[in-house]
């Protein structure tokens, strides 16, 4: 019989490990996944033995709903502005890219394991992409060059798609026979090219249900986008079409949307996105055997092709991918070091483990000493390669205050978060010289860390953010006034939150 009060509490244990390890792995200059891997193996059979878990349909099912929730999250917070300007170089990394990555990494799999060209294959497939829970846990914060940033982050969260078709692909070559080339490259525009309209389907959907339906309290409103987040990848999945795909472009759309209650619906997704996270990786270092991971035969060809992976395969994927697309040399070095891999290999390595490949438990061990060693050289220094190579820009600035309206559906109101700018064109002018909507009032100004009460003589300054409480229905009006000369001067700042 399970104890369930023992299966709570290690849960609880481990949680709170877990959150405590990320205030850590900054003070290392360590990347969190790599201490939430090392909790699950410190917690696991060949550690004190406190859990055993080897159910590897088990592992990859949270995996694959854990990336569905970090690609939710992380579309949700890219700016479509920003990632327009890097659309062509990062589809094109995602994709050409990686065959490049999986292309070099499998000859060199070729000949290090000793094993056929479609294991081989198979083997670079599951380590060709980068990783977006990786990629957006790593760049969390950074001032790295917003260009750079938008261009990885974009990346990593489309050629999950690629990798997985690669991977299954290569998978049912090994166990079913020969297949049709016609209907492979079919197959690749049907899930890519349905994906991506699913995506947007059900991001356009899920907008319109958001702002236009009244519900009693605004922490259903966080719940339901999340649930339009699996919808939309059961229901593109279900047409054998790629859904994470689906997620990532209906969280984009829906994130550079106005959104009825957007500060509780990303500040949820956030603290849930974390959460899978950490359940992700302990889950994944639990799955893992140190006793097998650590031995001579897989640090050895681990390194070796980590080696290969990260020195050869990733900026040669990087160079070709991106020619005359506008990157300096020292932007695709940098682009180069910073393919994060992460829970997507460990994830598509459970791949083989469940469909009975031949040596699958050796392709799962070097995979996972892969991801590790990716982890820990390549996320500890992307921030110092950053500044080294002088692709830092301005300190990003994060708004230190917020103010939330608690259940206040039924009063058709929201408060809007606003920066004042210099190009906004009520900068340095008094409360009362603003012509603000009917029945809208703004009702905090945080300035330089303090709060001031608002007066009809106060005179907004640069920096400034302001809480103004009004109707939805005067919030375009709102907005239109806020921007009116942002616009004017074209350089329009996406401040409304």
């Amino acid at each position: 019989m399970i104890n369930f009060d023992y299966f709570i509490l290690l849960a609880a244990i481990l949680l709170i490990v877990g959150v405590i390890t990320t205030k850590f792995s900054s003070r290392l200059g360590v990347p969190a996944l790599v201490l939430f891997i090392a909790v699950g193996m410190l917690f696991g059979s060949d550690g004190m033995g406190l859990i055993h878990f080897e159910n590897a349909k088990l592992a990859q099912l949270i995996g694959v709903i854990a990336l569905i929730i970090i690609l939710f999250e992380g579309g949700l917070q890219t700016k479509w502005g920003t990632v327009r300007s890097v659309l062509v170089p990062s589809l094109s990394l995602a994709t050409i890219g990686v065959v490049i990555t999986t292309t070099i990494v499998a000859i060199a799999a070729k000949l290090i394991f000793d094993i056929s060209w479609i294991a081989a294959f198979l083997f670079g497939s599951i380590v060709g992409s980068t990783d977006a829970a990786a990629v957006f846990a790593v760049l969390k914060g950074q001032n790295v060059k917003s260009r750079l940033g938008a261009t990885l982050e974009a990346e990593s969260g489309t050629n999950d798609p690629m990798a997985v078709f690669l991977t299954i692909t290569f998978i049912e070559l090994l166990t079913v026979g020969g297949s049709n080339p016609w209907s492979l490259i079919f197959s690749f525009i049907w899930q890519m090219g349905v994906g991506l309209i699913m995506g947007l389907l059900f991001g356009k959907l899920a907008t319109f249900g958001i702002n236009r339906i009244n519900l009693d309290s605004s922490g259903l409103y966080p719940v339901f986008a999340l649930a339009f987040a699996l919808l939309t990848y059961s229901a593109t999945d279900l047409i054998n079409a790629s859904g994470l795909l689906a997620v990532y472009v209906a969280a984009l759309l829906i994130g550079n949307k106005e959104l009825t209650y957007r500060q509780s619906i990303f500040r949820f997704n956030e603290g849930f996105a974390w959460m899978m996270q950490i359940l992700m990786f302990v889950i994944l270092g639990l799955l893992v055997f140190p006793s097998q991971l650590f031995t001579l035969d897989v640090i050895v060809k681990g390194i070796l092709l980590s080696i290969i992976l990260i020195v050869v395969a990733r900026p040669i994927a990087v160079y070709l991918s991106t020619v005359k697309m506008g990157y300096t040399n020292k932007e695709k070095l940098f682009l180069s070091w910073a393919g994060l891999r992460g829970a997507v290999p460990i994830v598509l390595a459970t791949f083989p483990m469940i469909s009975g490949v031949e040596d699958n438990q050796l392709f799962f061990n070097v995979v996972f000493f892969v991801v590790l060693t990716s982890a820990l050289i390549q996320g500890s220094t992307i921030s110092i390669l950053a500044q080294k190579l002088g692709l830092t820009g301005p300190k990003k600035i994060q708004p230190m205050h917020s103010l939330e309206l608690v259940s206040i559906g039924k009063a058709d109101a929201e408060i809007i978060e606003y920066e004042v700018v210099a190009e906004s064109s009520i900068v340095n002018k008094k409360i009362v010289e603003i012509a603000l909507p009917k029945r809208t009032l703004i009702n905090a100004i945080i300035r330089s860390n303090n709060l001031i009460t608002p007066r009809g003589d106060t005179v907004l300054k640069e920096g400034d953010f302001l809480y103004i409480l009004t109707p939805r229905k005067s919030k375009e009006k709102l907005k239109l006034l806020l921007e009116q000369e942002e616009k004017n001067n074209d350089d329009i700042v996406n401040t409304v939150k």
